[in-house]
């Protein structure tokens, strides 16, 4: 059974769908004024994962992940910029689109954005005034009142007692209560606005989740994720939000992905150690950072540093190596032309394969233990080197088990030479047609048994990061470092 850590409960829970076999999961997406870091990426491949596993159990998943295209950062780029705020949020779409392609991430089920759902916004704003949960403040903005809803506070385990008592005092007399946060902005001169029964403005960034998701998921549904930094208040407002204007339970269960780190560091611009999915590209393959991320718990802490990077690299490599040179014939090919051995080798390793699946969906369904799971991968590549030459039926069976298992990972979908012979974006200055030259060249160094020059050869392809891979007739493969 599938357990996942309800951050509300604080507990692993046996996840049960409100509607069996379906399975709605909303998550908090990007607020597009600039490119993506690597914080988003591990938001990204995160819940691309939960959502590849939810599905390949056999659950209907509906996977929305929202965009917020206005807030103060976007309004403030874009007049930094001096172009219209759609035009700058319509570029960094896209850049996070190219993003997540190249991580490997699947497009969500339904991508919402903040501009397009303003009529729902404003709608959830009214009922909330009329339930007596929101006002308008001295200033024109509507607040949302937080201590009038009576659980504030129970996602994060915050007190509304300890919150007042620590909460400076508000200079600004437009909010009735200094915790208050706002619903509805009035429009200042030159920004972006929609018309509201309150006059020009714009949503707040906390209504927007709620009202973006309930739309696509309804009033109450299965799974919210999104980043640990997200927990309070950006949550906790949500669910006062959503529950305060429906009457309903919000959410059953709450996903926070664990915090990046630089070199052991809080990752920020201020620190100088902030780092875009774009830069890290052209040092690494999309496939070694997809695999870096999943290396930790989904909930844990993940450290960022090139020693990291390099054995992910490293790790991605070992597999790929394991399925070179097997040809994976077409499920049953042959069958009937197999000697009774053949057959019985056959069904012994399919049982094996079988233990294998299962100790990979165990590690799944412990919280989505991705570490576990790819030490799985790596259990049967041993399985797998051992027969590749000798067994070939046997071979396929491991191979094949190994591809469909890195597939619920998002991983091992290329072909293995077209990964082993490709670098970064970088590292590409010696092309294909240069390395099998110099191959060449060494081969017949050898077959004119001038052992200098073809040990200096191949010393030269490894200093330029190419590693031969020598079988006793000749070099007949190759891979990049």
């Amino acid at each position: 059974m599938l357990k996942i850590y309800n951050t509300l409960t604080r507990k692993k829970e046996i996840f049960k769908p409100r509607i069996e076999g379906k399975v709605g999961m909303y998550v908090c997406g990007m607020t597009v004024y600039d490119y993506c870091h690597i914080g988003h990426a591990r938001v990204m491949v995160v819940f691309d994962t939960v959502a590849r596993y939810i599905r390949d159990s056999g659950y209907e998943l509906t996977y929305v992940r929202n965009i917020t295209d206005i807030d103060d950062k976007i309004i403030h780029r874009a007049n930094e910029n001096g172009e219209d705020f759609n035009l700058l949020t319509a570029r960094f779409i896209e850049a996070m689109h190219e993003d997540e392609r190249a991580l490997g991430v699947l497009p969500p089920d339904i991508e919402p954005k903040a501009t397009q759902s303003i009529d729902d916004i404003v709608a959830m704003i009214e009922t909330l005034i009329i339930n007596g949960l929101a006002y308008v403040g001295g200033n024109g903005d509507v607040f949302y009142a937080v201590a009038k809803f009576k659980n504030y506070g129970r996602l994060s385990g915050k007190n509304l007692e300890d919150l007042q008592a620590g909460e400076r005092v508000d200079v600004d007399l437009a909010k009735r209560n200094p915790l208050d946060f706002v619903l509805w902005k009035m429009a200042k001169p030159e920004e972006p606005s929609w018309e509201s029964p309150w006059g020009a403005g714009r949503p707040g960034w906390h209504i927007e989740c709620s009202a973006m998701s309930t739309c696509c998921l309804g009033n109450h549904f299965d799974i919210h994720g999104g980043g640990m930094d997200l927990q309070f208040p950006h949550h906790e407002n949500e669910i006062a939000q959503s529950e305060g204007a429906t009457g309903e339970t919000f959410v059953n269960l709450w996903m926070h992905n664990g915090f990046v780190r630089i070199n052991e560091e809080k990752m920020s611009k201020s620190l100088g150690n902030f780092f875009t999915v774009r830069e890290v590209l052209k040092q690494y393959k999309p496939e070694i950072i997809r695999f870096f991320i999943l290396s930790s718990h989904y909930r844990s802490p993940l450290n960022y540093a090139d020693e990291q990077l390099n054995d992910a690299g490293s790790a991605l490599k070992r597999l790929y190596t394991a399925l070179r040179g097997v040809t994976i014939a077409e499920p049953g090919a042959d069958l009937n032309e197999l000697d009774a051995l053949s057959v019985r080798v056959l069904d012994e390793t399919r049982e094996c394969m079988s233990a294998f699946r299962k100790k990979f969906k165990d590690a799944m369904d412990d919280d989505f233990n991705t570490p576990v799971a790819l030490s799985v991968l790596f259990d049967l590549a041993r399985e797998l080197n051992k027969v590749k030459e000798s067994e070939y039926l046997v071979a396929e069976v491991l191979a094949v088990t190994l591809t469909e298992l890195g597939s619920v990972l998002g991983l091992l979908q290329d072909e293995p030479d077209d990964f082993l012979k490709s670098g970064a974006v970088d590292d590409e200055s010696l092309t294909t047609e240069a390395i099998e030259q110099q191959i060449q060249a060494r081969l017949e160094a050898k077959q004119a048994k001038n052992w200098a020059l073809a040990d200096q050869l191949r010393d030269e392809l490894r200093v330029q990061g190419v590693v031969l891979e020598d079988v006793p007739n000749g070099t007949t493969s190759w891979r990049r470092e």
